[in-house]
């Protein structure tokens, strides 16, 4: 059998991690646990001689993101295929279908969430092998994670029979609903159930059959969506108005709840998909005393808690507390009883009710060019830290209520300002009029880095006429 095509979901921007994870930077892209985002854990368990380059799926916002990142951990990108919206994961799993079947009519998928933790690697490349007796004998596979729990948060899958020790594919009886604890129990006591994961490994050609048999108003707009597809900076931009008719439905609902030819690979060897904060304090693995500690946290006489400071900036000091959830951003801080970690969702709700602007957005933003983040800001001004990285740029614009000051303390800007085009070193300062074009670019192979004083009547990220753009980016579009 050829190479597997990995094929990554990035698109979502969840709420239940918030204040890490915001609909700007979502938790697929934070670094929750260790040195690598689980997006780059994700696609680096999904590579090696075994695997193909991983096509990914995600939302435009962030496009440049998935590249770089994908880049830092070593990993060439695949097609990078851009959804205009979100639509669920069954338009997601039978876009990259189709995309696969136009370069391949053998391809095998193996589709997996990127915000997912497996640490054994080596187990789930096991795993994958034992699904592909099942894919070769024109079977769709799914996995099932062994439970340790009764747990309420997870949905089900209900096998013909009991797994064997050797890990080999079990046909699937049904998928089970969120249960509540009682239940919950009964599965577990059982020994038949298994959490679902959302990973799956098939043949494109049976996963389009699928398709075609139980969602077929899904293949018109979905494959009208690729067809129609444009390149853009390397991405692939699924067409919009054709995207937008397809049925917002998941990938289990629209297609595999309804299968017959579906197994269940068993896979104990450790899962999470950190879909709480208590979650992310189990994997972190606590003390004696039940703490989870990351950051510069000094904690005394604390039980059975999560403390985090994400900030290298912060000192997050913790006395005698004792079933909590203690998280400081700069911008944010989230404290939480662990029972209602999963209401979490509902205060970011209740926080974009009141046009907060900690609800979505960072402090820093990220671009493709590099990184801001605002230092102070008042009436009539803003004061931010910019870094670009080497050889970027950002476009060529100008603004309609504000001039800038710009003063360099890393690196070398080349500054553009109407006409001219000069360099700006260390130590030095230039000044962006009101209604001026002007650009700056780091031509250096460091990061350049320096300090905008904004001033006028209206700071507003959206005050920009952009007239050049090296990422192709629309009026008012940020940076």
């Amino acid at each position: 059998m050829a190479q597997i095509q990995p094929v990554i979901l990035c698109g979502g921007s969840g709420t239940r991690l918030w204040p890490v994870s915001r609909k700007g930077y979502p938790k697929q892209f934070a670094q929750l646990m260790g040195d690598l985002s689980l997006f780059q854990s994700a696609a680096l368990r999904l590579s090696g001689a075994r695997f193909g380059a991983p096509m990914v799926l995600t939302h435009s916002d962030f496009r440049f993101v998935v590249t770089e990142q994908l880049l830092a951990a070593g990993v060439d990108p695949g097609p990078v295929l851009i959804e205009p919206e979100g639509r669920n994961t069954a338009p997601a799993v039978l876009a990259a279908t189709l995309a696969a079947l136009q370069s391949d009519p053998d391809a095998v998928l193996l589709v997996a969430p990127s915000d997912h933790v497996i640490p054994d690697t080596a187990a789930f490349e096991r795993a994958v092998t034992a699904g592909l007796a099942a894919v070769e004998a024109g079977r769709m596979v799914t996995f099932g994670i062994t439970p340790d729990r009764p747990e309420t948060g997870y949905g089900y899958l209900e096998l013909a029979a009991a797994p064997g020790s050797d890990g080999a594919p079990v046909p699937l009886s049904r998928f089970v609903e969120k249960p509540d604890l009682a239940r919950a129990e009964q599965m577990l006591e059982a020994g038949t159930f298994l959490w679902n994961a959302g990973i799956f490994l098939f043949a494109a050609r049976d996963m389009l059959a699928a398709f075609e048999e139980h969602a077929p108003s899904l293949i018109a707009p979905v494959r009208a969506a690729v067809d129609g597809a444009e390149a853009d900076l390397g991405f692939l931009r699924l067409a919009p108005e054709a995207w937008a008719g397809a049925d917002d439905i998941s990938i289990d609902y629209a297609v595999m709840e309804k299968a017959a030819a579906l197994s269940v690979v068993p896979f104990a060897a450790g899962w999470s998909d950190l879909g709480s904060w208590e979650a992310v304090a189990r994997e972190m693995g606590p003390d004696a005393n039940g703490v989870s500690s990351s950051g510069e946290v000094t904690q005394i006489d604390c039980r059975n808690a999560l403390l985090r400071a994400e900030s290298a900036d912060q000192e997050l000091v913790a006395i005698g507390v004792s079933d909590l959830l203690v998280v400081a951003m700069p911008d944010a801080v989230l404290v939480a009883d662990p029972a209602r970690a999963q209401e979490v969702k509902d205060a970011v709700t209740a926080l974009k009710a009141k046009g907060t602007r900690q609800a979505e957005h960072f402090a820093m933003d990220h671009r493709p060019w590099g990184h801001f983040e605002t230092l102070a800001l008042g009436d009539r001004f803003q004061v931010k830290r910019i870094v670009v990285k080497p050889g970027a740029a950002l476009s060529l614009q100008s603004h309609h209520h504000r001039s800038e000051h710009w003063i360099v303390v890393a690196g070398t800007a080349e500054v553009t300002i109407g006409d001219t085009t000069r360099l700006v070193t260390e130590n030095e300062s230039v000044y962006i009029p009101l209604g001026a074009k002007h650009r700056m670019k780091n031509p250096g192979k460091v990061p350049m880095v320096l300090i905008e004083v904004q001033t006028g009547a209206y700071l507003g990220e959206d005050d920009i006429i952009r007239f050049e753009d090296v990422y192709a980016r629309g009026q008012g579009a940020k940076g």
